[in-house]
């Protein structure tokens, strides 16, 4: 059964509906629509409106799509119902009654735990949800459900649900439920697994043209749990095992991957080619789930606010230590945070002033939203005609904006309601899972016996490593893995390149090449069927993406930086990459 993907995040492109739907055949779409932030996002817009709080644009690619698909017979189930999914659901029902459409929707609910918060031990957040799993899902498509929104359920729930359904597995087939979670996490984010983000773009697609609109996923699944991700016909981008490996590592953390469904072995997935643009994931090994459930909490944390100085030319060290006393001393009273941050952007004897400029971040945080308002941002102004040659800023002073803090806790999974809600209003429990198993760590597996190489060169990481990096509440995690995809693999290369990787990346490397993460706590976790290193880097974006701790508050580009790092490279190790696909390496090596 084929079920396509599309939507990765709450804004993601907004015709993706209709190409999935006119592309090719699916059984389902599915589309994830949740995020840390946008959970966020959505509390905000609960109070103004307590009839708000769900994915908004959701509607807006219904009203295009949902006739489109009745008549295609697919099925659609998404997590766009957010804090709200009742009432997307009656949103839902109204957009079929007025386009004259015969569609039945369903929601699951009972993620929400504000109202018990407290009595959990959860506070007093803006937000509290529970990720539930995918069963909820799979008794609204067994009632005959053709849309079923959902609130915070995990991303891969939205695809385990209609495998399940369709396949009619049972709680406890945690193997073929696992590898149903493996493909869901691959097509979760869209384009993600068909070249979006992609280190090696560079590399794979010598025509960049083919990435200006990549296609979403498929992924077409078996009732063993094995699945084949692929795109539709003709659309952009394309499906390498290098693609899939890079979401497989997108935002996990060790070798077990915690689900409400079932545990996937990360380690346990094999990855290969299938034919054009068609990769197979199979061998997927599932255990049972957690006891507990994951909570996502936002609250407010306060009023922030930012001022950026461009420096340009000479003395920038001296010039950010002449703003940097001249604004804090005009400050009446000082904000509970006030950070500094000095990028050196620019260049000597630079050609143009943008590149002989140095930006200078100041931001402030506090409870008081006056403090760091216009009183902030004001002083910063005054100091225009007084300050170091050249002043200016890249903005003029603004309000003072309300940040988030994010926390993730964990409750009984059995504290957790769990309720479909079918179209006639009947109302189906979903037990909690009969068979659990706690999580713990797997100690590191045995590692290829080091070699001697021959001569090196002291070249950019990612001449030979691709790297994908994202956020995990207030940490992120790197994955880094071997290019697999064609002479590589077929060589033995790949394993020659991994058999280096693994020796040579270690948590204490890591940190002398980030030196950001020198004082925080790294952990590393080697995946070899991915020919793969995993680092979570615990507290590098402080309290979550909201309290934008640092310039990229999602880590995003965390895993380019790396990538960009010189380390001693053997030089055997990149005689296969085509020239003028990496400029960074000299030619004579290619």
């Amino acid at each position: 059964m084929r079920i396509g993907n599309c939507s990765g995040f709450y804004g993601d492109r907004i015709s993706a509906m209709r190409e999935m739907l006119t592309g090719g055949d699916l059984d389902f779409l599915t589309g994830d629509y949740l995020a840390e932030l946008t959970m966020l996002i959505l509390g905000r817009d609960r109070m103004k409106d307590p009839d708000r709080g769900y994915a908004r644009t959701f509607l807006r690619q219904l009203e295009e799509c949902l006739g489109l698909a009745k008549d295609r017979d697919v099925r659609i189930v998404a997590n766009a119902g957010g804090l709200n999914p009742a009432g997307l659901a009656a949103a839902v029902r109204a957009l079929a009654d007025r386009l004259g459409l015969d569609v039945t929707v369903a929601h699951v609910e009972g993620d929400d735990l504000l109202a018990r918060a407290a009595s959990l031990g959860l506070g007093t957040p803006l937000t509290a949800n529970a990720y539930l799993g995918a069963w909820g899902i799979v008794e609204s498509l067994n009632s005959g459900a053709d849309v079923v929104v959902t609130g915070r359920v995990t991303d891969a729930s939205v695809v385990v649900g209609p495998a399940a359904c369709h396949f009619g597995w049972q709680p406890t087939d945690h193997d073929r439920i696992a590898g149903a979670v493996a493909a869901g996490h691959v097509i979760e984010c869209g384009t993600q697994a068909t070249g979006g983000n992609y280190a090696f773009f560079a590399r794979d697609f010598p025509d960049l043209r083919a990435l200006t609109r990549p296609g979403f996923p498929i992924a077409e699944i078996h009732d063993d749990g094995s699945s084949v991700i692929t795109k539709h016909p003709g659309t952009g981008g394309a499906v390498t095992p290098d693609t899939v490996t890079a979401q497989l590592l997108y935002e996990i953390g060790g070798a077990r991957y915690a689900n409400p469904d079932a545990t996937l072995r990360v380690d346990s997935v094999r990855v290969c080619g299938d034919g054009a643009d068609r990769v197979r994931i199979s061998g997927v090994t599932g255990e049972p789930p957690p006891p507990t459930l994951k909570v996502s909490l936002n609250h407010i944390g306060g009023f922030r606010n930012e001022v950026t100085f461009v420096l340009t030319g000479l003395d920038i060290e001296a010039k950010a230590e002449l703003v940097r006393l001249q604004l804090e001393s005009s400050l009446t009273a000082t904000p509970a945070e006030l950070e500094w941050t000095l990028a050196r952007t620019d260049h000597v004897d630079a050609a143009t002033e943008q590149t002989a400029s140095a930006l200078l971040r100041c931001t402030v945080r506090d409870p008081d939203a006056e403090l760091v308002g216009r009183r902030f941002s004001s002083a910063a102004v005054e100091l225009a005609l007084a300050s170091y040659p050249g002043f200016t800023s890249t903005a003029p002073p603004g309000d003072a904006q309300v940040y988030g803090v994010f926390t993730a806790a964990h409750v009984p999974a059995d504290e957790v309601p769990h309720v479909a809600v079918l179209a006639d209003g009947t109302r189906i429990d979903v037990p909690a899972p009969s068979v659990t198993a706690a999580l713990t760590e797997v100690a590191e597996p045995a590692l290829p016996a080091p070699r001697e190489y021959g001569p090196t060169r002291r070249l950019p990481l990612g001449t030979v490593a691709g790297a994908r990096s994202g956020d995990k509440g207030g940490s992120a995690n790197i994955g880094v893995w071997v290019h697999t995809s064609g002479a590589s693999d077929a060589t033995g290369k790949a394993d020659r390149q991994w058999g280096w990787l693994v020796h040579t990346l270690t948590v204490d490397a890591l940190r002398a090449l980030l030196p950001e993460t020198a004082d925080l706590p790294v952990t590393r976790h080697v995946l070899p069927n991915l020919r793969a290193v995993n680092f979570v880097i615990d507290g590098i974006l402080g309290q979550g993406v909201a309290y934008q701790a640092r310039f990229d508050p999602q880590a995003k580009g965390l895993g380019e930086w790396l990538r960009s790092r010189h380390v001693d490279i053997p030089v055997e190790l990149c005689s296969d990459i085509p020239v003028g696909m990496c400029p960074d390496i000299p030619e004579e090596l290619l």
